[in-house]
């Protein structure tokens, strides 16, 4: 195998059969997150939105590493049905700034809402100790993906 990293095949494919069962537990692959009406892309951008007021779309391109032809045809989405909207930007007259309308915002915290209770509901077999263990251990492996320590 041409691999750089240090990892053995056993290590690769235990990673990838955790990934494997953790999108299917939380329901990743539904064509509709948390039977939403939308996609895990465009909640991931409505995220960006609520959390990021005018932010640009190159922003969001860059935070999530998404296509640009996407973002283009989720952000018209949202400006169609009243989600988000565009305005110039303050500080760039050639580029555009972007914000969730009211509607959106309330969209996006009816979301945030569900999420937080799909985990509860998923983790509520687990003792105060292990929850501590599993959020430790998934900060371990975003410090590690990214090199931080």
């Amino acid at each position: 195998m041409p691999y750089t990293c240090t990892m053995k095949v056993q290590h690769i494919r235990e990673v990838r059969a955790f990934n494997r069962y953790y999108t299917r537990v939380i329901g990743l692959l539904d064509n509709h997150y948390l039977q939403s009406k939308y996609s895990l892309p465009e909640v991931r951008v409505l995220f960006e939105l609520y959390h990021h007021p005018d932010t640009t779309p190159s922003d969001i391109i860059t935070e999530l590493g998404m296509d640009k032809g996407y973002l283009s045809r989720t952000l018209q989405a949202f400006v169609k049905n009243k989600i988000a909207r565009k305005s110039v930007s303050s500080t760039d007259k050639r580029s555009v700034s972007l914000q969730l309308t009211t509607k959106g915002i309330k969209e996006f915290e009816g979301l945030n809402t569900a999420a937080e209770k799909q985990l509860a509901e998923l983790f509520v077999h687990l003792t105060g100790k292990e929850c501590e263990k599993l959020t430790s251990n998934m900060k371990e492996i975003q410090q590690l993906l990214s090199g931080k320590k």
